[in-house]
């Protein structure tokens, strides 16, 4: 399971990938710039203008490393892989599941709970840490409507009244969201989530962090034989990863206090971004390394995971989601256990 912790994010523009024997070859201007064994990687993410061989395409389906192709501002293209692992029963389980609407509500309510709590858990850090800086009477609100929401996720609900929840958490969390950012407010601020494209320098940070963690999620279920396009609080649409959409949810606030951390520590100036005649806010060449950099070293820290109870480093996280929702769905737990953190 370590090699779920690594993955080559190639970001400079030109660069072009090959094979090497059995490692992969970073060539920039003709130039080989990197190796890396390719043993070594669960995946391969390639941002804008960078070229492949198909020998390298071809080998990283046979060694079952996923390759994703992003644009140079982190929305998903395309990705190679090779061929679905797992057994076909426990996809036509997930399938049959799906169909069900109670089960659907279920696995919905447990998605968003973990969301919710895990915000409202950001929130409270942040009272803590950052105290005499916020407006405490308000995030408190937030926090305790945020309970209220966690409360009326114990009743038996169906699938509309859990993405009504939802919807209403996910305004009272980002209605304070600005509150969380402590450093150079003229130029690091929330008014309204906006995605494509964003609109302001903090919705740029989380969209593409965002990005990063639904490429881990989907690549994690695919591992253990799920299809990530099956969800069951986002129904299927086309082009949409509905599972793996579902999952990110409780991770959601873990991108969100990385995002909160590259600005109040000064990791991310305002220079790092550009704002287009049109209001689109991309990040600089400089910026996008430091947050993948930064990524990187956040799922290789550990901590106990709170179901299994086992240290961990937290880009295994994703994947041991992925093995818990494929023995819920197998009947071998009673529910499925959403990461809350502490």
């Amino acid at each position: 399971m370590k090699k779920h912790l690594n993955t080559l994010f190639v970001t400079t523009q030109g660069a072009y990938l090959a094979k090497d024997g059995e490692t992969v070859a970073v060539r920039i201007e003709g130039e080989v710039a990197l190796r890396v064994p390719l043993h070594t990687l669960d995946s391969i993410v390639c941002f804008g203008n960078v070229g492949c061989s198909p020998y390298l395409m071809g080998f990283c389906g046979e060694r079952n490393v996923t390759l994703s192709f992003l644009t140079e501002n982190g929305r998903f293209l395309a990705r190679v892989q090779g061929p679905v692992s797992g057994n076909v029963l426990l996809r036509r389980e997930q399938y049959r599941r799906a169909d069900d609407p109670v089960f659907s509500a279920r696995m919905a309510a447990a998605c968003v709970l973990g969301k919710i709590a895990n915000c409202r858990t950001s929130l409270l850090r942040a009272m803590r840490d950052h105290g005499d800086k916020l407006d405490a009477p308000i995030l408190q609100e937030a926090v305790d409507r945020l309970g209220a929401a966690l409360r009326r996720l114990q009743d038996d609900l169906g699938l509309d009244e859990v993405r009504g929840v939802e919807g209403d958490a996910a305004r009272v969390y980002f209605n304070v969201f600005d509150q969380l950012i402590v450093r150079d407010k003229a130029h690091f601020f929330l008014r309204q989530r906006s995605r494509r494209p964003p609109l302001d320098r903090i919705n740029c940070l989380l969209s593409f962090l965002y990005t990063l963690v639904m490429h881990d999620i989907r690549a994690a279920l695919e591992s253990v034989g799920l299809d990530p396009a099956v969800g069951f609080l986002h129904r299927d649409r086309p082009g949409r990863s509905g599972l793996a959409l579902d999952m990110m949810e409780e991770f959601r606030p873990m991108a969100d206090r990385l995002a909160l951390s590259l600005v109040n520590l000064g990791q991310v100036q305002q220079g790092d971004f550009v704002i287009s005649d049109g209001g689109a806010v991309r990040m600089s060449d400089a910026a996008r390394k430091t947050l993948l950099v930064t990524y990187q070293k956040r799922k290789q820290e550990e901590m106990i995971h709170p179901f299994v109870e086992e240290k961990m480093s937290l880009g295994l996280f994703f994947h041991t989601q992925a093995l818990l929702l494929a023995r819920f769905l197998r009947d071998e737990l009673d529910g499925y256990p959403p990461v809350i953190w502490k």
